[in-house]
């Protein structure tokens, strides 16, 4: 009766341990979608890490006085300071 009682045992183990493994809370399913998620997540995070770090450089350059001020005027609306001269090149037909 033991000789028996112990393959049972053995098998009905054996059937529990693959059912946590195919559908229990750490199961292979289970752990492929939490690392698209993952994936997904850092991605996000990736490039929402990128904005802050341009908005902080931003906020720097805004806090640091009027250089990004003068960069863009300069570049948008052709600013030049006094005693500066104004040079502008045309690219000619080929």
């Amino acid at each position: 009766m033991a000789r028996r009682f112990i393959p049972v045992l053995l098998i009905a183990l054996l059937v529990i341990v693959h059912a946590q493994i195919w559908f229990g809370r750490g199961s292979v399913p289970r752990v492929a979608s939490l690392k698209q998620q993952l994936a997904t997540q850092e991605l996000a995070n990736r490039d929402a890490q990128l904005r802050n770090d341009q908005l902080v450089s931003e906020v720097s350059d805004l806090q640091e006085g009027l250089g990004m001020v003068e960069e863009l005027a300069r570049q948008e609306l052709g600013m030049v300071k006094p005693n500066e001269i104004f040079v502008q090149i045309a690219k000619g037909k080929n």
